[in-house]
């Protein structure tokens, strides 16, 4: 019996060994940077301990203009995708014959590169000295005027971000669900028309109630994927997002990493375990509300 133990965390040891090295000690040292004050990091010296590295972080105008971004880009893009997803998932369920040629196209843009998605969007809203870009046209077109979506007000640059983002998340979720629906038992559905229901209280009593373990799984992933967006808004305004008023709570981190006002790991650190308090909190709460209206 002894033996089959040992031999049991024998098979385990690589694993442990992986995530012990590559991920509990740098989450460690993440802690250890926070609290260092005035971190050097060539000499590997700091003045002391303390909390000035958080103080600074949440103080700093960047962070506090990047920590709205990411919750506006939460606050619409999860809930829009996810209605949107199961929208979609629900047409392409009651199409059947053309379900598998649907479901390739709308799962396109997942499988294409991030960058060149950008790409296409600044060609449809980025004005140039040459055209004001396709999606002006058409404002124009019915009587509006044309805004600078890429260079110009805030708002138009947030409304450019949502948009991509949930282009961009929309085909995993559709993936998703429409799996999820498929596996709902046709039996369910029948007894429910046998009796006469309406398909709108067949939707809510029956399709809802059996997808909902996947839809709170892409809610959870939702809200933790748009919390480490970061790509996507290079892909759109540039490296540079500070200037352009679009960085997120990911792209903070990295400037103060790598950008032009780097070389701060314990300034990093210290947002990068406010944003990991954030993300833990927000997912406890998703879990506790889920209880009541997940069925499993």
């Amino acid at each position: 019996m002894k033996q089959s133990k040992y031999k049991g965390w024998l098979y385990l040891l690589p694993a442990i060994l992986f995530l012990g090295i590559f991920m509990v000690y740098p989450l460690i040292d993440v802690v250890v940077y926070s609290f260092e004050e005035g971190y050097n990091f060539v000499s590997q010296t700091s003045n002391g301990t303390g909390l000035y590295n958080y103080r600074y972080v949440l103080r700093d105008p960047y962070f506090v203009q990047a920590l709205k971004n990411t919750f506006v880009l939460v606050i619409i893009t999860v809930p829009v995708s996810t209605g949107l997803a199961l929208l979609i998932s629900l047409a392409l369920s009651s199409v059947k014959p053309l379900r598998n040629l649907f479901q390739t196209v709308y799962f396109l843009p997942y499988v294409t590169n991030t960058l060149a998605v950008g790409l296409v969007f600044m060609v449809l809203f980025k004005k140039t000295e040459y055209t004001d870009g396709m999606v002006n046209l058409l404002i124009r077109f019915f009587g509006g005027s044309s805004v600078d979506f890429i260079d110009g007000p805030h708002w138009a640059k947030m409304l450019v971000m949502c948009i991509y983002t949930v282009w961009i998340v929309l085909p995993f979720k559709i993936l998703i669900l429409t799996s999820a629906l498929a596996s709902v038992k046709e039996d369910y559905y029948r007894a429910a028309r046998v009796d006469g229901t309406r398909p709108s209280r067949i939707f809510y009593r029956i399709t809802l109630p059996m997808i909902s373990p996947m839809i709170f799984y892409l809610i959870i992933t939702g809200f933790i994927g748009a919390f480490k967006a970061y790509s996507d808004e290079v892909a759109l305004f540039g490296t540079d997002l500070n200037s352009a008023g679009m960085n997120t709570m990911v792209g903070y981190i990295y400037d103060m990493l790598y950008g032009n006002s780097g070389g701060y790991p314990s300034f990093a650190s210290a947002a990068a375990l406010i944003l990991f308090a954030v993300v833990f909190t927000i997912t406890c709460i998703n879990l506790m509300v889920s209880r009541n209206n997940v069925h499993y």
